[in-house]
């Protein structure tokens, strides 16, 4: 993802879920990035551009030794 995306994605996140929220680019991926809260990884946004419109996924998953 390019940096302005990043950007815009980390606000989105630090606005609406939590501020502490990061996102980083992934080496070598360029349709996704990576969540943080703090140190700890959260989870993966994708970049999806079909049939014109532009959309973003997250996909977290959730262990459940976590729960």
């Amino acid at each position: 993802m390019k940096p302005e995306e990043i950007r815009k994605l980390e606000a989105y996140f630090k606005r609406n879920i939590n501020p502490k929220i990061t996102v980083k680019a992934r080496p070598k991926k360029d349709e996704s990035a990576e969540v943080y809260l703090e140190d700890e990884f959260l989870g993966v946004v994708f970049r999806d551009d079909e049939d014109g419109e532009l959309s973003y996924n997250f996909s977290m998953a959730i262990l459940d030794i976590d729960l």
